[in-house]
Order: structure tokens, then sequence, then C-alpha cells
């Protein structure tokens, strides 16, 4: 079992988090709650409601979208990283399936509760944004690289 001052550190090790107090990361992990999950399990599916990201704390995930040939693998998720957290700041459905692979051990982030904390700390607001955005163009960039390497089509 993790300790709450161990899922500080963990929060610390992410991106979105990094530079943010340890006494706001304690906040967040205490108001965040503990999730469990047998490989092979769904944790979400895309198109679900968003309401929290999660952090890996033990195991790992694969996410997964569903595509017009079938479901496509978009990578996986283990200790220490963090998915969902678009719904962070968007009321958007999921944009894809997670699944655990192995025994999984999640720390949950409600919504609601990140929006709070980030209301009464608006350097904690200027952080995400960035990570976010940053997250955004990496992920933009990877795409970039993958459409270069799709031969065209003759016409």
């Amino acid at each position: 079992m993790i300790s709450l001052n161990d899922e500080v550190k963990l929060l610390r090790q992410i991106p979105y988090f990094g530079r943010i107090d340890a006494f706001k990361l304690k906040l967040l992990a205490f108001t965040s709650s503990r999730a469990c999950y047998e490989g092979g399990q769904i944790v979400f599916h895309q198109g679900d409601a968003s309401d929290a990201a999660y952090v890996v704390l033990r195991g790992t995930a694969e996410i997964v979208a569903m595509a017009p040939g079938g479901e496509t693998s978009l990578g996986e998720a283990t200790a220490g990283t963090m998915f969902g957290e678009l719904c962070l700041v968007s009321d958007a459905p999921r944009l894809s399936t997670v699944r655990a692979l192995t025994a999984l051990e999640l720390l949950r982030i409600p919504r609601d509760s990140f929006l709070r904390l980030v209301a009464d700390n608006p350097r904690m607001s200027a952080e995400v944004s960035r990570a976010l955005a940053e997250a955004i163009r990496d992920k933009a960039a990877s795409l970039a690289r993958q459409l270069a390497r799709v031969p065209q089509r003759l016409s």
C-alpha cells in the first residue's frame, strides 16, 4: 500500500504537477481515491462521460481507440504516468478506452476536486495549462511523423 507521502512524490513526477507546492499536492492526493482493476478489466470506455483523471500507482494499462478499421492501440500507461487528464479541463466524452493489462492500482483524481484546488491556486492553473499544451504539441508532432510515413495514394 502506497502512503499519502508516496502519492505526493509520485504526483510530483508527473509533468502537470511537477512545480506545484507539496502541501497542495498532498491535498490533491487526499481528495483522490484508490481504484483497483484486474487484468482485462475496463477502467473506462471511449465515449463515456469524463469525470476523473488517473495516475498509475502500480501495473500497466492499455489505451485503445475505435477506428474505422477496428481497435487501434494508442499506447500504455505504467507506474508514474497519468491518463484521462483532458477531463480535468473539459467535459468532452472520453476519446479512448483504457483496459488493465495487469493488476492495476490507480489514484483517481476527480475533476471537481482538481478544479477547486486550481481555483484557489492560479499558479497551479498556469502549470497545468503549460503541461497540457506541451502534451498536445508532442502528440501532434507524433501524429505528423506517423502520417509522413503513410504512402501517398496515386490518383
